[in-house]
């Protein structure tokens, strides 16, 4: 292909800055600090915004809130802070009689086992409801109910 007569050839595009109009200074690629700002290597910080005061320093407070996850209580012994003395302990179990000891009691009786053997049940730690106890001040901390 050849080029019509007396059109000058472009050997290349015009560069974006020449099209745009815009200097730019290489081989910054990064903010050139003014005179006086030293560059400390982390950025320029831009000037504060005209419209908006300068920040005060006003004292912040701080408060620290403990949330205590809800205790499930089974038939073991639990790790917690007791509610009633603050302490760390580790609960006593103490073992009551509830529904499933009665009615263990009572399916024994209908099978048979009238002559005392329908006592059983309440000899079974395992059928009975657990409480949980604080070593240290004695209260009442919760309760397992087997029914």
């Amino acid at each position: 292909m050849s080029a019509p007569s007396g059109i000058p050839v472009p050997s290349a595009p015009p560069s974006y800055e020449e099209t745009t109009g815009i200097s730019v200074s290489y081989p910054y690629p990064y903010p050139v600090p003014e005179p006086g700002q030293k560059p400390d290597g982390k950025g320029m910080n831009p000037p504060p915004y005209m419209g908006q005061p300068a920040p005060a320093n006003n004292p912040v407070t701080v408060q620290t809130v403990y949330v205590q996850q809800p205790v499930v209580f089974y038939d073991r012994p639990v790790q917690m802070c007791c509610p009633s003395c603050n302490q760390v302990i580790v609960t006593r179990l103490s073992y009551d009689s509830g529904a499933l000891t009665w009615l263990s009691c009572g399916g024994l009786c209908l099978l048979g086992c009238i002559a005392g053997c329908c006592l059983i049940p309440f000899c079974i730690d395992a059928l009975k409801d657990v409480d949980h106890i604080c070593p240290n001040c004695s209260a009442l901390i919760g309760s397992y109910k087997r029914l």
